[in-house]
């Protein structure tokens, strides 16, 4: 007689199910930027899956795909130059079911007399974008940067005085937390409603930014995973 396998297969489905449900739910919870696992160990200037995102200046993209303490990362290098890169998010976020933007950074050097708040001095080591672009770009999108600054206070909130679509958050300042690595979390709902008045649409990109053009110095950071969650 054939032994009945049905008690022993059942178990397993409600298992494999059991695990499925909780995979989509977490998908479901965390909507994961980059986590530098993808781009090869070394790899250098612009990381697969994002683009230059700038259209000025000479920017040199010092950036390598790094291990540091455990963490696969980014680590970026600026010696008097400006770089930028950016990723579409091709409407993966949905602001409404994961409003708060997770990231973990490490800034190793800040670059010298820089200060957000100065149009002559406007450099930070580490610079992280959300971007809502509108028609024409250059005038009507609304960008939320999230910086590192050498001197604006931190939670100063301040219009850039070269890019008029740009406002800055200050999340660190100073020197203080060098070359520690950080976890930072900003309800992006909330700052966007503080900032313009009313709820935001999906976000079209994410950018990364490092600069120490106009203070012609040097500075360095890292920044490891990005994503979007529940609060």
């Amino acid at each position: 007689m054939t032994p009945d396998t049905s008690t022993r297969v059942a178990p397993a489905v409600c298992l494999a199910l059991a695990l499925l449900l909780v995979v989509s739910a977490w998908a479901a919870d965390v909507v994961i930027v980059e986590d530098w696992t993808k781009p090869k160990l070394g790899a250098k200037g612009i990381p697969d899956g994002w683009k230059s995102g700038q259209m000025w200046g000479l920017p040199k993209h010092d950036f390598t795909i790094v291990e540091n303490e455990g963490h696969r990362a980014l680590h970026l290098r600026s010696e008097g130059d400006s770089s930028m890169i950016t990723k579409e998010l091709d409407g993966t976020v949905n602001l409404k079911s994961t409003p708060v933007l997770e990231w973990r950074w490490m800034a190793v050097t800040l670059p010298k007399g820089a200060d957000a708040r100065s149009r002559q001095t406007d450099d930070q080591a580490a610079q992280l974008y959300v971007v809502w672009p509108r028609f024409p770009q250059e005038f009507r999108s609304r960008i939320i940067g999230y910086i590192w600054d050498t001197q604006a206070p931190e939670g100063l909130v301040v219009k850039s005085q070269k890019a008029l679509t740009v406002t800055y958050i200050v999340v660190r300042s100073g020197p203080a937390e060098l070359g520690k690595w950080l976890t930072e979390r900003r309800n992006v709902v909330e700052d966007y409603k503080k900032l313009y008045g009313e709820p935001p649409d999906k976000p079209g990109a994410l950018s990364i930014a490092i600069d120490s053009d106009d203070t012609n110095s040097s500075a360095e950071s890292f920044f490891g995973p990005i994503v979007f969650t529940k609060p």
